[in-house]
């Protein structure tokens, strides 16, 4: 397949995911999802599963795979249809998301066979175990496989994810992809005025990684940056819109999490040129 093909393929995906990822929060009621985070990392994750990474939904635990980490785990929307494009999870079983005896829950549970293979939620843990899967592929001579992990602008507040940081550049981790969702506001407000981390590919870099800043709404960007091979550990920034594609919800704090009502669901899906 050529890349414009994996281009239309991943711009569709994405379309089907944003409408999906509404819906899951409808069916949610008055429990509510992070939505916000959730739509702001749509593309990225379409380009992932649709363009990127090699898994076999056959045989989730092929030792060739690619490994996906959601660090922040409350995008768990992003994923969760993400693995439905994928083939991993059926379309029905998305809207048991958040219900009695669902496997889909607010946040990612480890789940193998569904493409799960971490549990996350507990913010700044991700990255060091990237660190840690990346390690033990190269001690295995795996040398095919990367390891992808995605967090918040947010998240990166926490010291653990600068201690990972460094470790992976003193490791010399070229198998391990960070991926910073820059949406610019986090659970408690704009990430600017919480503790400003700009210049974020500074800091990056500074750690001894090569980084690039990209559109993270842009579809081609986003698979340029993926598609780089590096011989350093490689983060990319990805700049983002919270609730990308509502009117409504894009750049609002309190769409971090919140419930969505019939009125509200039936103008977002206008909006997205879809039928409710």
């Amino acid at each position: 397949m050529d890349k414009n093909d994996v281009i239309s393929r991943c711009t569709a995906a994405a379309k089907e995911m944003r409408k999906d990822a509404l819906t899951m929060t409808l069916c949610a009621g008055n429990i509510g999802a992070h939505v916000g985070g959730g739509l702001s990392m749509v593309e990225t994750m379409a380009v992932l599963y649709m363009g990127i990474m090699k898994y076999d939904i056959d045989i989730p635990s092929n030792e060739l795979r690619d490994r996906f980490i959601l660090s922040k785990g409350h995008g768990v929307l992003a994923l969760y249809t993400a693995l439905n494009q994928a083939g991993f999870i059926p379309k029905e079983d998305l809207w048991t998301f958040k219900m009695n005896d669902s496997y889909l829950h607010g946040h990612p549970s480890m789940n193998p066979e569904i493409g799960i293979e971490f549990s996350s939620g507990s913010l700044g843990q991700g990255l060091s175990l990237g660190v840690g899967v990346c390690l033990a592929l190269k001690r295995k001579n795996n040398n095919t496989s990367r390891t992808f992990v995605l967090l918040g602008d947010g998240e990166c507040d926490e010291g653990s994810v600068w201690e990972a940081a460094a470790s992976a550049s003193h490791y010399k981790l070229d198998n391990l992809v960070a991926i910073i969702d820059k949406n610019g506001i986090q659970y408690d407000g704009l990430t600017s005025s919480i503790l400003s981390m700009d210049p974020l590919d500074e800091k990056w870099t500074a750690f001894g990684w090569n980084t690039f800043v990209v559109d993270g709404h842009d579809i081609p960007q986003l698979y340029d940056a993926l598609s780089r091979q590096s011989d350093k550990p490689l983060a990319i920034i990805v700049n983002t819109i919270k609730g990308k594609g509502v009117s409504f919800m894009e750049n609002d704090p309190k769409w971090h999490n919140s419930r969505l009502t019939k009125e509200q669901y039936d103008q977002a899906m206008k909006e997205l040129g879809c039928n409710a």
